[in-house]
């Protein structure tokens, strides 16, 4: 009688760890829009959608987000903004300054990571993490090979303005090794902490 009691418990107890399901009163024109999206291959199904939806959601924080048009990731707010528009005003910028003015915004971005993310940039231990923020952002797809730092589909068209970037975002001297997507940088060495 003990034994089956304990089974009952250990079954009880496996099963609250369970998933658990849930059901979701979709209006129609709500479903036939995911319908639409699993019709033309665009998602595989509702959960790996509804999965993905929760995943963007945390880690962009959007539970911080106010509506409408005001956007916020940690301290820094999030424009919603087309690639074409970011290299038009890169262009107003002259060639020899795009490193420098990159450089300063990946200085703005280590704040952005340090005081959202609680991660110091300069560290080679985060920047898996940092990269996975960057990617959820917007930024490209980031690799780091041995001394090398690979960008597939960036953001921004000008290698330059990347590159500066990535070297005040992870306080790095990086060397152009491709200019063209994928991107490839060489890590040169690391700047000291600025004090």
């Amino acid at each position: 009688m003990q034994e089956s009691g304990r089974k009952s418990l250990d079954i009880l107890k496996e099963h609250s760890e369970e998933a658990k399901r849930t059901t979701i009163i979709l209006e129609k024109n709500e479903r036939e829009f995911i319908e639409s999206l699993i019709k033309d291959g665009k998602e595989p199904g509702i959960k790996p959608l509804i999965s993905k939806m929760l995943e963007i959601y945390k880690s962009l924080m959007i539970y911080d987000w106010r509506f409408p048009g005001e956007y916020y990731c940690g301290i820094s707010r999030i424009a919603l903004v087309n690639v074409e528009l970011l290299n038009i005003l890169t262009q107003q910028i002259s060639k020899e300054r795009w490193r420098d003015t990159g450089q300063k915004m990946g200085d703005a971005l280590k704040v952005s990571i340090q005081s959202t993310l609680g991660l110091d940039a300069g560290q080679q231990e985060n920047w898996e993490k940092i990269f996975e923020r960057l990617k959820v952002q917007g930024f490209g797809d980031f690799y780091l090979k041995d001394k090398f730092l690979l960008l597939k589909t960036p953001f921004i068209n000008d290698c330059e303005v990347l590159r500066g970037i990535m070297e005040g975002l992870l306080s790095l001297e990086l060397e152009t090794r491709n200019s063209a997507p994928p991107l490839v940088f060489e890590i040169k060495k690391r700047k000291p902490p600025a004090i």
